[in-house]
């Protein structure tokens, strides 16, 4: 027997497939967002933000859950299940798993009432060093109910790649997921996918390094440029794919959503390119090839003569249409049809501040794209004080939000005014029809402007999964399929 027809969740967590999700995902109303201070003695956040434009509420912070200790530094977070646990009667989208980079520690946050988040349980970061691990940085859920935190750091703050497997009953740690044989030198992000019985992760750098500031001296030593391939049944790791000079720190990694395709794609920051990624039916492993490149500019009164657009975030639409990316230094978001993976057509773009508009102290000597410097963005009369960095979109497709905080560290060094003012976050309006992104003035949720002070916000997530939480199973793992 098939999954129900009409795709919804009642059977377990999530959607039965991609597809569902964008056709019968409710409009989002509420999304959380990770507020991290930047003044000492003050504790992050977990915000609720309104996002239903019916709501007098609408672009407004309702509800702030203040983490117990100090110096926490919330980056991203994932869900205790989604929809890799479609199907199970017994699972419930409740808990969000909050990792700091900071202080290395986890917090499991009680998500039962949507509206009022409120502290479940807390994984120390003296936990994380009894099984050789800090830093920690992605979540997903598995299948099994489990969840899976990758690490970028050793229990001395050294470079060190794996995972930890937190129990998703008692939020204790199971232990690490991969032996201590398989540690990556570098670790970030990661992705599955079941059918194709994979794990990728990413590489960022040495802890000790990006914790400080960005050296570009370190990078050759500190920075990573390899995805690395796991056998994600026996956690087994197999073999790293370099990517070379173009391929420099590479982040995000998104598969399809389509768990039926072995294709996905990452972005690397510093080169700011794009590689897509799939599993050769000739040499029957997993081969990356550059897709997209964005040009450095060349530029006076900045740290260097060559400015990096520095690609921070990627995302794929639900319909595998549509990749979004971020370029935080120069300061656009683009959107590129990926019909045909092997070759993405630029179809939207808009700028969001960043480091080369023209009421600047950057000037552009030469650059290969622009005719002109941009002009400062602002949306209700707010000056956008830093570049695009994180970006949520819409199960349907039809709304890209954005924030723009990287690392407190980073802000401090490329966007000082950001910390000063605090982060904006604002909404993208996305033609899916034709491409086109149009900022949308209506919304805007000014954090500089917070109770306590200033703050810098990171990652959106959505209640119901969105398009970087969700994995989703092929056929033949649907219940009763």
């Amino acid at each position: 027997m098939a999954p129900p027809a009409d795709g919804s969740c009642c059977k377990g967590p999530g959607y039965a497939s991609p597809a569902d999700a964008m056709a019968k995902g409710p409009r989002e109303k509420l999304v959380y967002v990770p507020c991290i201070q930047t003044v000492e003695g003050r504790k992050d956040y977990l915000a609720t933000v309104c996002v239903d434009p019916d709501s007098p509420d609408y672009s407004k912070v309702v509800h702030r859950l203040p983490m117990p200790h100090e110096n926490d530094e919330l980056h991203h977070s994932g869900w205790n299940t989604c929809a890799s646990c479609h199907g199970d009667e017994k699972s419930t989208r409740d808990k969000l798993i909050l990792p700091s980079l900071g202080s290395s520690r986890i917090y499991i946050i009680d998500m039962s009432d949507p509206a009022q988040p409120k502290h479940h349980a807390v994984v120390e970061p003296e936990d994380l060093k009894a099984v050789g691990y800090s830093r920690p940085h992605t979540s997903h859920c598995m299948k099994s109910g489990d969840v899976i935190v990758s690490m970028m750091g050793d229990e001395n703050d050294g470079a060190k790649g794996g995972f930890v497997v937190l129990d998703g009953q008692t939020w204790k740690i199971k232990g690490s997921w991969n032996s201590e044989d398989d540690v990556t030198p570098f670790g970030y992000d990661f992705w599955y996918q079941y059918k194709f019985n994979v794990m990728i992760s990413s590489e960022f750098g040495s802890p000790c390094r990006w914790w400080k500031c960005f050296n570009p001296a370190d990078v050759p030593t500190d920075y990573g440029t390899s995805l690395h391939v796991w056998d994600f049944n026996k956690r087994k790791y197999q073999y790293s794919v370099p990517l070379g000079e173009e391929g420099l720190i590479p982040l995000e990694i998104r598969f399809l959503h389509n768990p039926e395709k072995p294709v996905g794609f990452v972005g690397c920051a510093l080169s700011s390119t794009i590689f897509k990624f799939e599993l050769s039916e000739e040499s029957g492993k997993w081969e990356a090839e550059k897709v997209i490149a964005v040009g450095p500019k060349a530029v006076e009164g900045w740290a260097l003569p060559n400015m990096p657009g520095l690609i921070t975030d990627i995302l794929i639409s639900m319909d595998d249409r549509f990749l979004f990316f971020s370029n935080w230094l120069h300061g656009d978001i683009r959107q590129y049809d990926i019909t045909d993976p092997a070759a993405p057509k630029l179809v939207g773009q808009v700028f969001l501040g960043g480091s080369i508009t023209k009421e600047g102290s950057v000037k552009v000597t030469d650059d290969k794209e622009l005719s002109e410097q941009p002009a400062a963005a602002e949306v209700q009369g707010r000056v956008l004080h830093g570049g695009p960095q994180m970006i949520q979109l819409s199960l349907d497709g039809k709304r890209l939000y954005v924030t723009d905080s990287l690392l407190t560290p980073w802000d401090r060094q490329f966007y000082p005014n950001l910390i000063s003012n605090g982060t904006a976050m604002v909404q993208v309006d996305v033609d899916t029809v034709k491409g086109g992104l149009t900022i949308n003035d209506k919304f805007l949720v000014d954090f500089g402007k917070e109770p306590d002070g200033p703050v810098v916000a990171h990652e959106v997530r959505y209640p119901g999964g969105d398009c970087s939480s969700d994995i989703y199973l092929p056929n033949e793992l649907l219940p009763n399929a």
